[in-house]
């Protein structure tokens, strides 16, 4: 392992707005959000597979009524995003460095007010089906853990992913659409968002490709 990871990794376990494992605030997280981490009763908003962070940090430059965590487990990746926050004195941001399919054990049912899933991978492959993070098994676990008519947002540059995600969230008698597009940028959606991009999408845009953009709420 490299000098600068290491280095990351040990900065990650000082720096208080990361929850890992650890710290004893991991084991009690769950339902204390709130409480322990941000010490305010501002709504919980979730970005999973965050990567760097630069979507989580952007958001919550925007909107610090709200509370920001951004979910990934790459330590070295979200060490990125934490070091931001702490320098521009961001005290809405926090991460969590888990196995998204492990979000059960760290929020409570209604805990989170809106939730966001940021160019994932696609994983392709029929195969691979109950890995995408919008596959039935994990809209069934992200439901309980939304408040009612809380809000899943949803951005990629995957056709695929984004056409199998439509049909999967069309298809359930628990779940409204809101907004949907093929072209984000060329749509009326995209002032919503300010801006505020996360590094891939920055990467696609520049390369010509289409983000596409899918809004919907749990009944």
């Amino acid at each position: 392992m490299g000098r600068n990871k290491l280095q990351r990794f040990k900065e990650n376990e000082e720096n208080r707005n990361v929850v890992q494992d650890g710290k004893e605030i991991f084991k009690s997280v769950k339902g204390n959000w709130n409480k322990l981490q941000f010490e305010n009763s501002q709504p919980l908003v979730v970005e999973l597979a965050c990567g760097r962070g630069e979507f989580t940090v952007g958001l919550a430059r925007k909107y610090p009524e709200q509370n920001f965590i951004g979910v990934d487990i790459k330590g070295s990746r979200i060490w990125k995003g934490s070091k931001i926050a702490i320098a521009e004195g961001l005290e809405n941001v926090s991460f969590l460095r888990t196995q998204i399919q492990l979000l059960e054990d760290f929020f409570e049912e209604g805990e989170i007010s809106e939730l966001w899933i940021t160019f994932p991978d696609p994983f392709p492959r029929d195969g691979d089906e109950k890995r995408r993070l919008t596959s039935p098994r994990y809209l069934d676990m992200y439901k309980p853990l939304i408040k009612n008519g809380g809000i899943v947002n949803f951005k990629t540059d995957n056709t695929g992913l984004f056409d199998y995600t439509l049909e999967v969230v069309s298809d359930r008698d628990d779940c409204e659409i809101l907004a949907h597009t093929h072209d984000f940028y060329q749509s009326e959606f995209k002032d919503e968002h300010h801006g505020i991009k996360t590094r891939y999408e920055g990467i696609f845009s520049e390369k010509g490709e289409k983000i596409k953009y899918l809004k919907f709420r749990f009944r």
